[in-house]
């Protein structure tokens, strides 16, 4: 038989078969469609960022314990080095335990508020080894863990660096609790409104990279207003104050610096040629303060100093910090060379002009250099000067404008919220030692144990 017989037969069929599994197709087609997207939305961290933000943030650790401790235990006088370096270790414990308790819920939660993140992450819920945080880039992601902890190494260091303002005469358990609630309410605020997306001056366009509102003019202007509650030293002006291992200061101020390539570059949060030019600029800038501070101390005093030359270093960085990804080297260093001048007027001039104890400088240095890197910023972004440019419509002079602005509400809610908040640790446990613990030194005092033995 022939089969061209049931040829019509066949293709009747096969007519029939194709419009009854139509449907199935396009179902298919939308289906394929449908999760194209979704698996876009899904991007996988890479091992690369991973790993970088992981060792950036145990560099920012470093830069708290041990640098910023023997930076500040070596400017303190002998009796007192320890408790320096108590105070900064117990800080930064507790500021941990604060931060995945409520700190990054508070910071980072994902309120649309413009000044908190809201609760929904207390205690680090919902965060898993598979939930990730967005970076700078389209569908690049890192862990939400590694960006939490590294978030967390800025809110340890910053309470800590208050500390260097009032160090001799405070006690240790008013340490711990003003920097707690100083955190809780100044510091997670000023991080959501800088960093978060919500956030007041991020909206306005305020530009921050890695912390020079949120971390150094926050952490100078609590510095400024502690210093003055507090009250000064005893003996101050009479007896000799000066830093009692300025070799111990040096190494703290070097292990800083070293550490500060975590804050800066990893502020970036991803591998990527970002990351490389914040590591370029946190080496100029920082070299031409330091070389720049050596300048102004040998015209104004005739020699250059080793405490000049740390201060420098850290004036240097602390200007960069809120740059570092934005400007171009070239801008870097001009950064560099103009910020010694200004915070050395401050802690050598307007210091004594004024007549407040901050011990370690935290304002004059911190505090100005914040606020001139925060201003510098806006200035060497230029593409013209070197930098990655503005936002689209934004002008050099506007963009100055919305970083003094930012500057101003730093100021103004770092300073109302930390002088109420000196006053109530003031009242609930008292903020200075009793003079004859400051006169016998607060290693003995309050922790019953001397750094050096004769």
């Amino acid at each position: 038989m022939s089969i061209s017989k049931f040829s019509p037969t066949l293709a009747r069929l096969a007519t029939a078969s194709a419009a009854l599994l139509a449907p199935v197709v396009a179902f298919a087609q939308d289906a394929a469609t449908t999760a194209a997207p979704a698996a876009a939305a899904a991007p996988v961290p890479d091992k690369g960022d991973t790993a970088f933000m992981f060792i950036s943030t145990l560099l920012v650790l470093f830069m708290i314990l041990p640098g910023l401790a023997l930076f500040y235990g070596g400017l303190v006088r002998a009796k007192n080095m320890l408790s320096v370096l108590m105070q900064c270790t117990m800080v930064a414990a507790v500021m941990m335990l604060i931060w995945v308790i409520y700190g990054y819920s508070f910071a980072f939660g994902g309120s649309e508020s413009a000044y908190w993140g809201g609760t929904a992450k207390m205690f680090l819920a919902g965060i898993t080894k598979d939930s990730t945080a967005a970076t700078f880039s389209q569908g690049v992601v890192i862990p939400e863990y590694i960006f939490a902890m590294f978030q967390m190494t800025f809110a340890a260091i910053t309470p800590a660096l208050i500390v260097g303002a009032f160090a001799e005469r405070i006690k240790f358990s008013a340490v711990v609790l003003f920097c707690a609630l100083w955190a809780t309410f100044v510091y997670f605020p000023i991080a959501h409104m800088v960093w978060d997306a919500n956030g007041l001056l991020f909206k306005m366009g305020a530009l921050d990279f890695a912390g020079g509102t949120v971390v150094h003019i926050n952490a100078g202007v609590a510095g400024l207003i502690g210093a003055i509650m507090v009250g000064k030293r005893t003996g101050f002006g009479k007896d000799m104050m000066a830093p009692h291992s300025m070799t111990l200061t040096m190494v703290g101020a070097s292990m800083l610096w070293f550490g500060w390539f975590g804050f800066n570059a990893g502020s970036n949060l991803e591998a990527s040629g970002g990351a490389m030019l914040a590591t370029v600029n946190t080496f100029v800038a920082t070299a031409a303060a330091v070389v720049s501070w050596a300048v102004v101390e040998t015209l104004t005093r005739g020699k250059a100093s080793m405490l000049g030359g740390a201060s420098g270093m850290v004036a240097g960085l602390v200007a960069i910090t809120p740059a570092a990804g934005i400007v171009g080297p070239m801008g870097a260093i001009i950064m560099g060379l103009i910020v010694s001048p200004l915070c050395y007027f401050f802690v050598s001039v307007v210091k004594n002009k004024f007549g407040y104890d901050d011990t370690a400088d935290v304002f004059g240095v911190h505090g100005i250099g914040g606020m001139f890197g925060a201003i510098g910023t806006g200035i060497f972004a230029s593409a013209s000067l070197g930098g990655v440019g503005y936002a689209e419509g934004v002008t050099m002079g506007g963009q100055v404008m919305t970083q003094i602005t930012a500057i101003a509400i730093t100021i103004v809610w770092s300073g109302i919220g930390s002088a109420i908040l000196y006053k109530v640790v003031d009242v609930i446990v008292g903020l200075r030692v009793p003079v004859e613990s400051e006169r016998e030194g607060l290693d003995l005092a309050t922790h019953g144990e001397a750094a050096y033995h004769s």
